[in-house]
């Protein structure tokens, strides 16, 4: 019998996931203790769907069927349930079975599947998700193919095998339809799951932050505190939903102006999307209300948990638990929360206070509430308006992957920008990033070098600066700090993207040209001379210059520089219109304008979306309005809350009253110091009221120093750089020379016996016969422990010869003096092994070889590592001092195109060294991308291979030498992110 708590429980087969309509299910194995939700599951399931499932009448199950059901080795016998509040919602199960159609056992590889899905769960897409995970168990198993039995009337059961896009074969016998899946992961089947996986995390993003009902869910009676504030941005902003407020202390039936109900359960109408401001200890009965309730998400403002320590930690798994166990997402806890400016919606489910953020093209994602406003001030200062913002806080549920499914086919927004202290997963994050980026620009600014607290997710092991061309790579524009993340994203949201790298400057100040110039050569950019129009130049002169660059097809963008006039107000108003006049006449090109002390210019400019400002509500803070962060200390610091249960407060007065619970927790609070508003950086912009678009009104971002804009221009340059790129698709090629089934054998052998953890060097013979499978062929080596067996070693293989140390402290040290080239005689040789072994040690100690000589060339290095998270990934560097000392290599995610291939071995600082530099012959690279594509297919073949390096690489001009290789291998993870869809797990 197995249970939950068996060691034999496959519990790395659990997973969450999400469904089509954006709610989550659970997904285990069944057990021997889920008989009683086995019959009443069965008992929700309509007569029609028994008849399917069994091609019969079946009303009922009997004992010996809920055992049969129940039952499993996890082998030739598993089944699976998806769960929504612990209850079955629907079953797979699959039996092995032999070439007769009877129940059988290993070696057989194919098995019986069926399905059954509670009637009102059908058209949620849990067949489809059961079927990924039973396919990739049986994988697990060595079943290669399944086979089922569907009724021609069962016409939904049909389209879950056909459209799951593996090879089938299909037939019609004794009346029913005969299906026949090859499990074999496909282009086609990986497509079709990541395009559901799309669509479903989309629509789970979107219940959150378009919901047609919201419950703030701990509202003090004093109308201060945190939730009173949330409560207040919502009924402000205009929200087109119902509006509730719930406090179980609650004597009357309006708070603040919004209909108060004492619980959840009392509202008697439907709740969308629920917003929990109670103390952590509280948090756990509030979820279990909106649970009951049918509530689809939750924005946890709650503090206390992974930020806190270890007790907060442990607390922030379970609601995570608690919250999936329902079906629900969870934005939080301890987050800012959401704002959606869709005009049908309006809502602003967070502490930011209203009114929101006017109506624009970027969506905006952080992690940190503190940023959050930091980049909510920067973004609306300059007159840019948000289509969206979420602000996750410690992104237990919800994170920067969910959003970028949902902002990929949002037509409200043209540019992602994202504050990310984590990447979580990076294959999947660069991914997704790609995808989005080949239609919108993905900006990134990441904001630590470490996972920080109260951040479930286990970070990448890669070093930052290979973490950063992997996303480079997959199009996203990365930055460095807050202030760039709004001077790229302003840049892009409101000008075309360059077509290339030549940029045009003109100005009033020639000092303030040539720096732009620099900037420019800085960058990586193709600059112009400067136009200098004087100090004397007039709005007019302005407009004239700009037009005239912008015409010219010896440009690609215009940065535009500007000091300030005698009488500045004056002029500013002209001079933006004349901006803006130019690059109306010439759309297709941008416009950056540089200012110095000129603040009128630069709200002229931001003004181009807002010639009126926006209306104050009748409650409005005074005309010079706080920061958003003092606004927001003030909340957090205000009066008591009130008492009550449910309700954001003590009695002891301000947020120190309200704890987590457990001993040591912090005071419930915002993720800001009390007190400590927001300082922009030096030359950032300070927070002030936001400008209203207007639609069809040009606007022009400027900057208040050089350096910036050119860094803003130059990011766009490179990102249209890499969507041109992309046109041009890149191929995995395939070898006809591969041994793939041999190499799958002799890994199977060699991890034979090792532990599940334990990761293992294959000796010298092991690697080279390994590699060879896969046409990598490693020069042959010979001991050598004496002189005499040098000697002989040299005869066998033929001078010249090589001698080289291998002792792990002088491996690939030929500066330590471990090797010995070009030995041409026996003299030489033995003469050459006296002076090794005298300079570095005994023999025994140096463990010494005889290697063949190889034509010189140029000494590389190829490796491949397994991260984590982010997966196989290739690195490509020279050999010595430049990879090791320099840091100068190149990495691509596996598996690498011959695109990627060829960009790989050009992407180093030093590649010039290949292709022929101050005279010397340039190398055989189409051997090295070659060898570069062969190791990918071996790794991405194979995930048993967890690192393999080859070194050094001799590329001569013609054809290339492999030294030396090391291989390690392991038992592979059960999951990654090429197998079925799921959630991380806590």
């Amino acid at each position: 019998m197995t249970t939950e708590s068996d060691p034999s429980y496959p519990d790395h087969w659990e997973a969450d996931v999400v469904l089509r309509d954006g709610g989550t299910a659970r997904i285990r194995p069944i057990t021997t203790d889920d008989a009683g939700r086995l019959v009443s599951f069965y008992e929700q399931v309509s007569d029609e769907s028994k008849y399917y499932r069994f091609f019969a009448p079946y009303p009922r199950l009997s004992d010996r069927d809920v055992h049969r059901f129940t039952h499993h080795d996890y082998v030739d016998r598993v089944g699976l349930a998806a769960t929504i509040g612990g209850e079955f919602i629907a079953t797979v199960r699959y039996d092995r079975i032999g070439a007769d159609g009877r129940s059988a056992t290993g070696p057989s590889d194919e098995a019986e599947v069926a399905f059954l899905v509670q009637d009102a769960h059908q058209g949620r897409g849990v067949a489809s998700a059961l079927l990924e995970h039973i396919g990739a168990v049986a994988r697990e198993r060595g079943i290669r193919r399944f086979a089922a039995e569907v009724l021609p009337a069962n016409s939904k059961m049909i389209k879950v095998f056909t459209d799951a896009g593996y090879q089938q074969k299909r037939s019609f016998e004794d009346g029913s339809v005969h299906l026949t899946l090859d499990l074999e992961p496909t282009a086609e089947s990986l497509a079709v799951q990541r395009a559901r996986e799309q669509r479903a995390e989309a629509r789970s993003v979107q219940r959150l932050l378009s919901p047609g009902s919201v419950a703030v869910i701990g509202v003090s009676r004093s109308l201060a505190g945190v939730g009173a504030a949330a409560l207040r941005n919502l009924r402000d902003s205009g929200f087109h939903g119902h509006l509730y407020a719930v406090n179980e202390a609650v004597t009357r039936d309006l708070l603040d102006g919004v209909r108060a109900y004492p619980t959840l359960g009392a509202v008697g109408a439907p709740v969308d999307l629920a917003v929990i401001a109670v103390p952590a200890d509280r948090v756990p009965d509030a979820v279990a209300a909106c649970g009951e309730h049918g509530v689809q998400g939750l924005v946890v403002l709650s503090a206390g948990y992974g930020e806190s320590g270890i007790e907060g930690m442990a607390r922030q798994r379970e609601l995570v638990r608690q919250v999936r166990s329902y079906g629900m997402r969870l934005i939080g806890p301890n987050a800012f929360g959401v704002i959606n400016t869709a005009p049908e919606v309006e809502l602003n489910a967070s502490l930011a206070p209203a009114p929101a953020p006017a109506r624009g093209r970027v969506g905006l994602f952080t992690q940190s509430g503190a940023i959050g406003i930091a980049l909510l001030s920067g973004l609306l200062r300059r007159g840019e308006g948000l289509s969206s913002f979420v602000s996750a806080g410690n992104r237990a549920d919800v994170s920067g992957n969910d959003i970028l499914q949902y902002w990929y086919d949002d037509e409200a927004t043209d540019v992602a920008l994202l504050y990310l202290e984590t990447l979580g997963n990076p294959r999947k994050f660069t991914r997704l990033a790609r995808r989005t980026a080949a239609v919108k620009p993905v900006v990134v600014a990441r904001g630590g070098r470490h996972t920080p607290a109260g951040h479930v997710v286990p970070g990448t092991r890669l070093p930052e600066a290979t973490v950063s061309e992997l996303l480079r790579q997959a199009g996203v524009i990365r930055v460095d700090t807050v202030t760039e993340l709004v001077d790229v994203g302003l840049l892009l949201a409101s000008q075309p993207v360059p077509a290339g790298p030549r940029v045009a400057i003109l100005g009033n100040s020639e000092s303030l040209g040539v720096l732009t110039y620099d900037a420019c050569l800085t960058e990586g950019l193709r600059p112009l001379p400067p136009l200098d129009l004087t100090t004397a130049a007039s709005p007019e002169d302005f407009r004239t210059a700009v037009c005239a660059a912008l015409a010219s097809p010896d440009t690609d963008a215009v940065v535009v520089t500007a000091i300030p006039w005698v009488s500045e107000h004056a002029l500013a108003d002209d001079l933006a219109e004349a901006l803006r006049a130019a690059a109306a006449a010439h759309p297709g090109k941008p416009v950056a304008v540089v200012h110095v002390e000129l603040g009128a210019l630069a709200e002229a400019l931001s003004a181009a979306t807002a010639p009126t400002a926006a209306a104050e509500p009748a409650d409005a803070l005074p005309a010079t309005r706080p920061t958003a962060a003092t606004a927001l200390a003030a909340l957090a610091s205000g009066p008591d809350a009130g008492s009550g249960a449910g309700a954001v407060g003590g009695s002891g007065g301000g947020p120190d009253a309200v704890r987590a619970s457990g001993a040591g927790a912090p005071p419930f609070s915002v993720p800001v110091a009390a007190g400590a508003p927001f300082r922009p950086e030096p030359g950032s912009d300070a927070a002030g009221s936001a400008p209203v678009p207007a639609p069809g009104v040009a606007r022009i971002p400027s900057y208040p120093a050089a350096e910036r804009a050119v860094k803003a221009v130059a990011e766009a340059v490179r990102y249209g750089q890499w969507r041109r790129g992309i046109a041009e698709v890149g191929q995995v090629p395939e070898f006809e020379d591969i041994d793939e089934s041999g190499a799958a054998g002799q890994l199977s052998r060699l991890l034979a016996g090792v532990g599940e953890e334990q990761v293992v060097t294959l000796d010298d013979p092991a690697a080279r016969e390994l590699l060879a499978r896969y046409g990598i062929r490693v020069l042959s080596t010979l001991p050598a422990p004496s002189p005499d067996a040098a000697v002989r070693a040299a005869q066998v293989l033929g001078y010249p010869v090589a001698l080289k140390t291998t002792a792990p402290h002088l491996r690939h040290r030929a500066d330590l003096g471990g090797v010995r080239l070009d030995l041409t005689t026996e003299a030489e040789l033995r003469r050459s092994y006296e002076e090794l072994t005298h300079a570095l040690g005994k023999p025994q100690e140096l463990l010494p070889v005889v290697q063949s000589m190889v034509p010189r060339g140029v000494d590389t290095v190829i490796r491949s590592v397994i991260d984590p998270a982010a997966g196989a990934v290739l690195s490509f560097g020279l050999s010595g001092v430049a990879s090791e000392l320099l840091g100068d290599t190149a990495h691509r995610l596996v598996p690498a195109t011959d695109k990627d291939a060829a960009s790989l071995i050009r992407s180093i600082r030093t590649a010039p060294l290949l292709f022929g530099w101050r005279g010397s012959d340039p190398v055989d690279t189409p051997a090295l991308e070659e060898l570069l594509l062969r190791l990918s297919r071996l790794v991405d073949d194979h995930p048993e291979v967890v690192g393999v390096a080859l070194e050094p690489v001799v590329v001569a001009t013609e054809g290339l030498s492999v030294l030396s290789a090391t291989v390690r291998v392991a038992h592979p993870p059960a999951r990654g992110d090429l197998g079925p869809r799921t959630l991380p797990s806590y």
